[in-house]
């Protein structure tokens, strides 16, 4: 048996991916959650997928919705800081077109490339509660900042979609939780999520100059 930190004994080596126990603990939920569901993982389970006692847990959390709340926020923190960046960009640095694809593509990355899919987990009733409203803030201001970005655009650019274009680049994005759940998310999902959101508002000949400029973005802020 190996210590995991005063008062925490670990069963066994660590064999999950974490700087810290609290970092193991929150890989092990995520793959419960995901693969078994909020309501039939126990934090005893959790315990027992990181190998440290289920008293043990609760030096890091006190309770389960403790950390799915860290998991929800840990799917849009990355994603609002870019965008608040790229928001916050003087005008005539960039285009309007290409910090809506940057925003879109970043963000399409994070959900696509995190070691779980836990975008699912926006789906879980429990989610939508006020025990969780610092992360429904959160990814409401995300979504804020894409409508932001798109009420930037040309008046005759948006004009192939009805309402605001940023919003339909943030549920295109959002889509990628679904086709990944799906088995079809592939490494150009993000990319292809990101230039749909242009294309479908009459931006798509101006498609490879808006990726240069939002690849140099990403480069930069992200």
């Amino acid at each position: 048996m190996t210590s995991a930190g005063p008062g925490r004994p670990r069963n066994q080596q660590p064999s999950r991916p974490g700087a810290t126990a609290r970092d193991e603990i929150l890989d092990a939920a995520a793959e419960l959650f995901t693969t078994h569901g909020f309501a039939n993982t126990s934090t005893r389970s959790i315990a027992d997928a990181v190998g440290i006692r289920q008293s043990s847990l609760y030096h890091h959390f006190k309770t389960k919705d403790d950390i799915l709340e860290d998991l929800l926020e840990g799917t849009v923190l990355a994603g609002l800081a870019f965008a608040r960046a790229v928001t916050a960009l003087p005008n005539g640095e960039s285009t309007p077109g290409s910090r809506l694809h940057a925003v879109a593509l970043y963000d399409g990355t994070q959900l696509c490339s995190s070691r779980w899919n836990l975008g699912v987990l926006y789906h879980l009733p429990e989610a939508r509660g006020g025990r969780f409203a610092r992360f429904l803030a959160e990814r409401q201001e995300l979504r804020n900042l894409y409508g932001e970005l798109g009420a930037l655009l040309s008046p005759a650019a948006p004009a192939a979609v009805s309402g605001n274009p940023g919003d339909l680049a943030f549920r295109l994005v959002e889509s990628l939780v679904n086709l990944r759940a799906d088995g079809m998310a592939t490494s150009d999902s993000p990319l292809q999520a990101a230039d749909a959101g242009l294309i479908l508002c009459g931006l798509g000949n101006e498609l490879p100059a808006i990726r240069g400029q939002s690849t140099a973005l990403i480069a930069r802020l992200g």
